[in-house]
C-alpha cells in the first residue's frame, strides 16, 4: 500500500482538444508514478521521460495507462522477488502486469543497487543502464518477453531501438 509520490494529470484536460490534438497530447493522460523505497529518486525529467515512453509504447501499437516505478534498493526487491514470484535471487527489476490489449498499465519494482553492479558488468553508465531497465519494464508491458530461446535478443535489440529514441535532457543535472 503506497501513495505515489509524483503522478501526470490534468483536471478536464481532455475536454479542451479535439481527438488529433488529443493524441498528440496524449502524455498528459497517462498516469506515471514514480516512488522509492529505501533509495533517493534519481534525478528524471519525469514528463521527458512518460513522452519518451509513450513514444516506446507507440511503436508496439499500445498507449500508456497507469505505470508505477517503485526504485529500492537490492534486499526490498529480493524480498518482492521471494514474496510474489518465489523466486530467491536478485535482479534489477520485476514487471506486474495489469495491461488491457491496447494500454500498457503496470507496477515495475527496480533495484537501483542491482542497477549500478549491472552497469559495471556490462560497462554501461549508470544513466544508461537506469534508463535501459525503465524501459525493460515497458517492454514487458508491450508483450516482449526475455526468458525463452532467442527472446533475450529481441529483448536487447528493442531496449536498444527505444534508447536511441532516448531524448538527451532526460536527467535533471541540477538535482
Amino acid at each position: 500500500n503506497y501513495v505515489p509520490k509524483f503522478c501526470f494529470r490534468s483536471s478536464g484536460f481532455a475536454n479542451k482538444f479535439s481527438l488529433p490534438e488529443l493524441e498528440a497530447k496524449i502524455f498528459w493522460l497517462m498516469q506515471i508514478s514514480f516512488i522509492t523505497e529505501n533509495v533517493p529518486l534519481p534525478p528524471l525529467r519525469r514528463e521527458v521521460v512518460a513522452q519518451w515512453i509513450a513514444a516506446v509504447a507507440a511503436t508496439h501499437g499500445k498507449r500508456v495507462g497507469a505505470l508505477t516505478y517503485i526504485f529500492c534498493d537490492d534486499p526490498y526487491i529480493l524480498q518482492t522477488n521471494r514474496q510474489y514470484l518465489q523466486h530467491d535471487y536478485f535482479t534489477d527489476i520485476i514487471t506486474f502486469d495489469y495491461s488491457k490489449p491496447q494500454r500498457i498499465a503496470g507496477d515495475m519494482v527496480m533495484s537501483l543497487d542491482t542497477v549500478r553492479t549491472n552497469s559495471e558488468l556490462y560497462a554501461r553508465s549508470y544513466e544508461e543502464e537506469l534508463m535501459r531497465v525503465i524501459v525493460h519494464g515497458v517492454l514487458h508491458l508491450c508483450g516482449i518477453n526475455d526468458k525463452g530461446p532467442g527472446e533475450r535478443e529481441i529483448m536487447e535489440k528493442n531496449e536498444n531501438e527505444a534508447l536511441a529514441i532516448l531524448p538527451k535532457d532526460v536527467f535533471d543535472i541540477s538535482k
